[in-house]
């Protein structure tokens, strides 16, 4: 089935070969896909866990009903799935980069950490794994490893907003406040829409979590605040001691390391092969 077809006359025509053929389980994948476009996700899912029923082995089935589970929010489903995948194939890293972003998902960054260590010893030059174990290791606010494994993803592809975007969320778990702030406020000027906005969410939140009384208001203007992204040349002190250049500001120096809020991706998992 391509792209350019028409989900309703898949459905229909799936549809009308189980009629003919009960128990037809390439049509009860044909259907499955096509209500997994059409968002049915409900009926997506009963026929894609009827072909894994009626053919156990066929991994193709078994990937498309992990792809229905998360797309139904069933994300410790999924991931169940994904590992069982990998398991079966451990060289396929696309699998177990997939039951790491579903573990994270399902609010279980332990086993998304085990996941994505897996896929980082499978491919260590792959900046997708690197990336997944970063943001495990943030979830569980782990400082010391979460750095390290987002330099490794920054480096691998540095001009990678998710990965400069991971690195800062790193330096600012890690208390390296000005590094992280600096970051944020570049992906501001760089970005647009939803990603822009989360950026400059973060920002907020690090300006307000260094700034005095003053910087604090400032944080909540989102017009004043966003119009910081090209900094002037004056230079001002908040009341809590931080310099302000342009609006953003420059913490005079490096809070304790611990858990930073806001620290959330907004950017798509990685394409599975």
């Amino acid at each position: 089935m391509t792209s350019d077809t028409d989900p309703a006359a898949e459905v229909a025509a799936a549809t009308d070969r189980l009629t003919e053929r009960p128990g037809d389980d390439a049509a009860h994948e044909r259907r499955a896909r096509a209500l997994l476009r059409l968002g049915r996700l409900e009926e997506a899912e009963r026929d894609a866990a009827a072909a894994v029923r009626l053919d156990p082995d066929e991994i193709r089935y078994r990937e498309l009903l992990a792809e229905v589970l998360a797309a139904r929010g069933a994300h410790g489903d999924a991931a169940a799935e994904f590992g069982r995948l990998a398991r079966n194939d451990p060289r396929q890293v696309a699998w177990t980069l997939a039951e790491a972003a579903e573990r994270l998902e399902a609010a279980d960054p332990e086993r998304g950490v085990e996941a994505a260590r897996r896929a980082v010893r499978l491919e260590p030059g792959n900046f997708d794994a690197h990336l997944a174990l970063a943001r495990g290791l943030i979830r569980l606010g782990d400082a010391a490893n979460a750095l390290p494994a987002a330099k490794r993803a920054s480096d691998l592809r540095p001009s990678d907003a998710a990965g400069r975007e991971i690195l800062a969320d790193a330096l600012w778990l890690a208390g390296q406040t000005a590094a992280a702030f600096h970051e944020f406020r570049a992906l501001g000027g760089e970005l647009g829409g939803a990603h822009r906005e989360r950026v400059l969410a973060k920002a907020r939140s690090l300006y307000r979590s260094q700034a005095g009384w003053l910087g604090r208001l400032v944080a909540r203007l989102p017009l004043p605040f966003a119009a910081a992204g090209s900094p002037s040349h004056e230079m001002r002190r908040t009341s809590g001691g931080g310099e302000v250049d342009g609006g953003w500001l420059r913490p005079r120096g490096e809070r304790t390391v611990g858990a930073a809020p806001g620290l959330v991706s907004g950017w798509p998992r990685a394409r599975r092969c």
